[in-house]
């Protein structure tokens, strides 16, 4: 899931080298918190948060179809 949610914010922004995912476990499942540059911010939120819901949709999808709980955190 590290790897999916890397490959979408790095073909979202301008910078990606400054792209990173941190992965943690919790109680509730693992926790995958992304990081970017600071002008990047907009790019990865959208308007209304939009963009940002998708990318946690299909990040969700995916880890359901495995049988896995990850939450994905934006982290500024």
């Amino acid at each position: 899931m590290k790897e999916l949610l890397l490959y979408v914010a790095k073909n979202l922004v301008d910078n990606p080298d400054a792209v990173s995912v941190t992965e943690s476990q919790g109680e509730d499942g693992t926790l995958l918190e992304l990081r970017v540059a600071p002008e990047d911010m907009g790019k990865v939120i959208g308007r209304q948060g939009r963009i940002a819901k998708e990318i946690r949709t299909i990040v969700k999808s995916v880890a359901q179809r495995n049988g896995e709980r990850i939450t994905v955190d934006i982290v500024d």
